[in-house]
């Protein structure tokens, strides 16, 4: 199969590419390794409850992306969330103003990419095994099957681009340059409240950085809570099982949230995201190679977050329309 523009990775990034280029004319082809789209948006679901283990939410600063959310907002696709926030430890010196609002996607965090994936051509469990350049792109997935583009979006995190791309690649050392931190997250679910006010709560000590009454966001129901370990956390302990990661974590938890103490899960597992956020990201917008017809993109390079992500795929969309 032939496309004009192939793009390797279906999150905002990637996402916001391909609608972009296809409003533009362009045949698109969206590559995704996983079961569907969000990338670290995703939204996981069991026992009735849902949980937003990536993403908690995201803020919107730049007026164009201002506008996109009002605009997804009068879809239904998102709502702000305004949880009664604490901080557990000393903040640190580093810490950022808080946001005007926070955006949460309803009824969960991967609301936008689903909608839209749902008009672009999406192939999932499509895990890219080769990429080649002869005048235009090759990709061949794990299970052998072909894909030919003219021109290429990349999205995935910059050490699987630059294994993808190769060593002699001009991005090498760019990417090279921004390595992501890791973040394992705690999933619980009760069957009944928990007898406590708490909503949300940066957290600076011990193993957890965040953790969040997922069922208070809007269009949630029942007892759903959301717990991010720290980077220094997660980077130490990044091979530990996962039985014994979520062990700890829980200990951690029931620490801030005593409630808990004595009540039986019905949902205790966690998830290990191996690339969360760019220690160091660029802000470059997305990374061009004109000669190749390629555009390296994703939220490390543009700031991090989803605003990030989303002005890296518009920014890969505007650099590959600039080559036609």
């Amino acid at each position: 199969m032939s496309t004009d523009v192939a793009v390797i990775g279906a999150g905002w990034a990637g996402l916001s590419a391909a609608t972009a280029l296809k409003a533009a004319g362009k045949t698109v082809v969206v590559v995704e390794k996983a079961r569907g789209a969000g990338g670290r948006s995703s939204t996981r679901r069991q026992n009735g409850l849902s949980f937003d283990h990536g993403a908690q939410y995201f803020t919107a600063r730049d007026p164009a992306f201002r506008s996109q959310c009002e605009a997804w907002r009068d879809l239904g696709l998102v709502a702000t969330w305004d949880p009664a926030l604490e901080v557990f430890g000393e903040r640190p010196d580093n810490a950022g103003r808080s946001p005007a609002e926070r955006w949460v996607g309803v009824p969960g965090m991967n609301a936008v990419p689903h909608a839209l994936a749902r008009r672009l051509d999406c192939r999932y469990g499509w895990q890219v095994r080769q990429l080649e350049f002869d005048g235009g792109w090759r990709l061949v997935s794990s299970e052998g099957e072909r894909l030919e583009a003219k021109q290429l979006v990349l999205t995935a995190p910059p050490a699987q681009a630059g294994v993808l791309l190769g060593r002699d690649h001009p991005f090498s050392e760019l990417l090279d340059g921004v390595p992501l931190a890791p973040c394992w997250a705690l999933l619980l679910g009760f069957d009944r409240p928990l007898a406590t006010d708490l909503e949300a709560a940066f957290v600076n000590r011990g193993p957890l950085s965040w953790l969040a009454r997922n069922s208070c966001k809007p269009e949630r129901s029942g007892e759903a809570w959301v717990a991010h370990a720290s980077a220094d956390w997660s980077r130490a302990q990044l091979e530990l099982e996962p039985d014994a990661a979520a062990e700890l974590l829980r200990d951690a938890f029931l620490e801030l949230v005593p409630a808990a103490a004595g009540r039986r899960p019905s949902v205790f597992r966690v998830h290990r995201w191996r690339y969360s956020m760019a220690l160091d990201p660029l802000d470059q917008g997305c990374l061009h190679d004109p000669d190749r017809g390629l555009v390296v993109a994703g939220d490390w390079c543009a700031g991090n977050r989803i605003e990030g992500a989303w002005t890296s795929g518009r920014a890969a969309a505007g650099q590959i329309l600039s080559e036609s």
